[in-house]
């Protein structure tokens, strides 16, 4: 199929003196057990075309689910009056962008190795589900295993041509425990977390035998005492990290966001152009990067959606502000260095600035070392709910997993425990970083943003982190 459709490509007409063409098929099987029952499996299956032209330095792009010859060129052409159309009112950026050039291939790890088929992975779960202990606290327990793939080709008139095939795996787990009074639900690394790759992610994450914990420490929470009210230090887990990076440093170093771009919908941000080179984010241990080289985080890739090569930047160092967010467009716009991070949901939507893979790099310290600089504290894991304003800056965290910390030593499990603060101000109360032991990496495929609205993976990567001082609070009584 792919083959043909490089042939349309060439046999299209255009008076344009750039056009693009980016084919993408993307499929998906969702395997679930709820209470060992099996339920029905879902199938997913989009494939489509996105033609894109630049015209007197604007740009515009027409999709289509039509991928003869004659439905390529239809939305070519209507690309093209859509470039006319608005030439009289666009705004132009300075400069031409770069041309993208050249062959590249890039595949998921594994990608050719054999994935457990669906009978298989029914097996799978049903015997992870029957882990469950028979509890009459128990009421109720699902788990799910989902595989999705993700091929592409982009081909321009410069003569690129760009092929991707990535997989990716979703195994869950949620147990949820209720006395009559009080529910708590613990889940396997949070809703939606994987990572890219084969069979190989199940032994990864520990997914096998994980059932029995997970319910075990649903029970726990519900035997445990609310987290205790008070300004303490507060030790983030790798999975809550993940949030805390997306929310609070991701989001508001996108650039689009910061030209006030995403205000109508998913808002703006608290960085302004101005900060970049010169804005202390985090305390000195701050560092966190662009990085789509690793190969099992889900946003990993060789080139965005726009063509361009992608490749690791450090965008904070040492707590300074480096570098945006940004695909090549917001770069011209705003003279600022950015990334290859035009990305877009599917062939039917535009490529626009996202965060792909964010990770915070690790430090120098090993849990038991993080754990024993802490003289009263709160160690918290795995997101169950979050809430940031607009300008992604205030936020209120909450997770499922609470220990209490004294005088350097792991003390008893606590349930409901939030934390709130603010971006601006937070990282810099970043006070120790674990070393490469303790990083982990997660991901989710549910970061929404865009108008229309576009939903994508994104990947981080995060040792576990102690924060100094932080607004902590439990449930209600």
């Amino acid at each position: 199929m792919f083959e043909r459709l490089k042939q349309h490509f060439a046999a299209l007409t255009t008076h344009a003196e750039f056009h693009a063409l980016r084919i993408v098929r993307q499929t998906g099987e969702h395997c679930s057990l709820r209470r060992n029952v099996p339920e029905p499996p879902a199938f997913t299956d989009d494939l489509g075309a996105m033609l894109s032209v630049r015209i007197a330095g604007v740009e515009a792009y027409a999709a289509t689910s039509d991928l003869s010859l004659a439905g390529l060129q239809r939305a070519l052409e209507a690309a093209e009056r859509q470039a006319q159309l608005i030439s009289r009112h666009a705004l132009v950026p300075p400069g031409e962008p770069p041309t993208p050039k050249g062959q590249a291939h890039y595949e998921s790890p594994s990608l050719h190795l054999p994935f457990p088929g669906l009978v298989e992975r029914f097996e799978l779960l049903a015997e992870e589900s029957a882990r469950v202990p028979s509890d009459p606290r128990l009421v109720n327990w699902n788990l799910y295993l989902d595989c999705q793939r993700h091929e592409q080709l982009y081909l321009n008139s410069a003569g690129a041509e760009q092929w991707q095939a990535l997989r990716f795996v979703y195994p869950g787990i949620s147990v949820t425990a209720f006395d009559g009074s009080d529910s708590q639900t613990r889940t396997f690394g949070g809703y939606g977390s994987g990572q890219q790759g084969g069979a190989e992610i199940l032994q990864r994450l520990g997914f096998v035998g994980a059932s029995a914990r997970v319910a075990d420490e649903a029970l726990q929470l519900l035997l445990a005492s609310n987290t205790p009210s008070g300004r303490t230090d507060l030790l983030l887990m790798p999975d809550q990290m993940m949030l805390q990076i997306h929310e609070s440093i991701g989001h508001p170093l996108e650039l689009d966001r910061i030209l006030g771009d995403e205000r109508n919908y998913a808002g703006t941000s608290f960085i302004d152009l101005a900060d970049f080179g010169r804005y202390q984010y985090g305390s000195r241990l701050l560092n966190v990067t662009f990085d789509p080289g690793i190969p099992e985080e889900l946003a990993s890739y060789s080139h965005d959606d726009d063509g361009h090569p992608a490749r690791k930047e450090l965008l904070i160092r040492d707590g300074l502000l480096l570098r945006p967010l940004g695909g090549t467009l917001s770069q011209l716009r705003s003279g600022l260095p950015g990334v290859a991070n035009s990305r877009a949901s599917s062939w039917n939507r535009a490529p626009i600035d996202r965060m792909a893979n964010l990770n915070l790099e690790p430090g120098d310290q090993s849990l038991a070392q993080l754990i024993a600089g802490i003289e009263h504290g709160v160690l918290m894991s795995t997101n169950r709910s979050w809430s940031i304003d607009d300008a992604r800056n205030k936020f209120q965290f909450g997770c499922e997993w609470g220990r209490l910390i004294e005088n350097g030593e792991l003390k008893g499990v606590v349930k409901n425990p939030n934390y709130r603060g603010v971006s601006s101000q937070f990282w810099r109360n970043l006070a120790a970083v674990g070393d490469a032991s303790t990083l982990e990496v997660h991901g989710t495929p549910y970061c929404g943003k865009g108008e229309p609205n576009q939903v994508v993976r994104v990947g981080h990567a995060s040792p576990a982190c102690v924060f100094s001082q932080v607004d902590v609070f439990g449930g209600a009584a």
